[in-house]
């Protein structure tokens, strides 16, 4: 599990989150005595160690030493150290386990913001303020945080996604799995609550499925990642894996058919026998209509597989190795950077990295040539990270987006406040044009600091001039 987990963190740049989510999880349960504590101090050891090596191998990254995952692990630990041993079902236990609870997230907030004054960090900030733009508590202007929010990543799932998961029957099925080891592992709580003693050993015929350890620590992630994904489509690539595993194991288990039969109390036919005739029936019945549906389908699309060709990019690529010099510095959006950096190994002066402040920083100043400045203003900021050419991408000068206020170039122009509103209109008072079709024009300033040396469809490549004397 250590060595899994720093491979995690290592591969990961938001791993210690996910992490965060399962120390929480597992210091839930360990409150609850749903859990041996001897395993999660083991685990949470196990935290530790990882994120610890990944701090010295990843060159001392600050993010992992302030992540709140840090904070939790050693606040329970140091809590569960301080917690008296009472007789368990008294009233005294009952008020230790909260007393538990508030002396694990007291000592967890405080220990964080501990960390974070003595630790100096940059990364991870944007977090923070996307989170409060995203639920309201904030209005900013700032680029990134805005352009990060338009990412189709960070909107609500679309209708398609939980359409899909409908049709093949995913989802139906995960939501009775659910429902049936959430109100089990309700039962469980409330037995432990009144004092009942935890049991390692359960029976097929007592229908118990719910107190499990397994059970409970995975149905409480699910919900857990369930509600971000119904809040950041992003999420969906790790809440679906657990769909299909929580409902594989459901439909599969005798346990969880025995524990619906107990509270229905069926008695016309012995509730273990039918359990384990559907725990094989139902399985068959789902596999077999999955693949009458969808292999055919699958084939289909397979044989009609093309391989993707963008002739202008490819265009573009083979002009930078056969004319570009080999020391030449290109500038332009990140994402086209890190194509270049890729296919021909010249040197780029950003890269689509939104986990560094200065990256950040880089990367927005660099979209400034799809702003309303002057000539001037750009060259600056082109020549001060030593770049020799810019490429301007007619997708993004022209771009056409069907979400309101999420192309870059209303970004950047909200972020340089060259736009106002007034009656729900928007009005624009910078006094020059839009760099990125003003350089298109051909006319001064514009060509005494750059000069087009190639240009197709979709991308224009200027040289910038090195002999420029600016006059004050």
């Amino acid at each position: 599990m250590s060595a899994s987990t720093y491979t995690f963190i290592m591969m990961w740049e938001y791993s210690h989150y996910l992490l965060f989510v399962q120390a929480l999880v597992l210091s839930l349960l360990d409150g609850l005595s749903m859990v041996h504590k001897d395993k999660v101090y083991e685990i949470h050891r196990m935290y530790l160690f990882a994120v610890f090596v990944g701090y010295l191998l990843q060159f001392e990254n600050s993010a992992l030493l302030t992540s709140p995952l840090i904070s939790l692990v050693a606040g329970s630990m140091i809590a569960k150290s301080l917690q008296i041993s009472v007789k368990k079902g008294t009233f005294r236990a009952k008020v230790m386990k909260i007393m538990y609870f508030y002396l694990a997230f007291t000592i967890a907030v405080s220990l964080n913001f501990f960390i974070r004054s003595v630790v100096p960090h940059k990364e991870n900030w944007q977090i923070m303020k996307l989170l409060e733009v995203k639920f309201g508590l904030n209005i900013t202007k700032n680029f990134t945080v805005n352009w990060l929010l338009c990412q189709d990543s960070l909107q609500p799932p679309s209708q398609d996604y939980i359409l899909r998961l409908t049709q093949s029957s995913l989802l139906p099925f995960y939501l009775l799995v659910l429902l049936i080891c959430v109100f089990s592992v309700l039962q469980g709580v409330f037995r432990r609550i009144r004092g009942g003693q935890r049991s390692d050993n359960f029976k097929l015929e007592e229908g118990r499925i719910g107190e499990r350890p397994e059970v409970i620590y995975h149905v409480v992630q699910t919900i857990v990642l369930g509600l971000f994904a119904m809040i950041f489509e992003g999420m969906k690539y790790l809440w679906t894996p657990y769909v299909c595993m929580l409902a594989a194991f459901g439909v599969c288990s005798p346990e969880l058919w025995t524990t619906l039969f107990k509270w229905i109390r069926l008695k016309t036919v012995h509730p273990v026998m039918l359990a384990l005739i559907l725990s094989v029936a139902v399985p068959t019945v789902i596999g077999f209509s999955l693949w009458r549906e969808f292999v055919p389908k699958i084939v289909a699309e397979l044989s009609e597989m093309d391989q993707h060709y963008e002739s202008d990019t490819i265009e573009l690529m083979n002009w930078i190795k056969g004319q570009a010099p080999l020391a030449a510095v290109f500038a332009g959006s990140p994402q086209l950077m890190g194509v270049i950096k890729l296919c021909t190994g010249w040197m780029v002066t950003s890269l689509p990295v939104y986990n560094d402040e200065d990256f950040m920083k880089r990367n927005e100043n660099i979209y400034q040539i799809y702003s309303m400045r002057s000539a001037e203003d750009i060259y600056k900021i082109l020549t001060s990270y030593k770049a020799n050419y810019v490429i301007i991408e007619d997708s993004i000068c022209n771009e056409v987006s069907t979400m309101t206020g999420c192309r870059v170039k209303d970004l950047l122009d909200i972020a340089n406040d060259h736009v106002y509103t007034e009656d729900g209109a928007i009005y624009s008072y910078s006094k020059f044009g839009r760099f990125c079709h003003e350089i298109k024009m051909n006319y001064s300033p514009y060509v005494n600091y750059f000069t087009k040396v190639f240009w197709n469809r979709s991308y224009f490549v200027y040289k910038i001039n090195t002999l420029i004397s600016f006059q004050y």
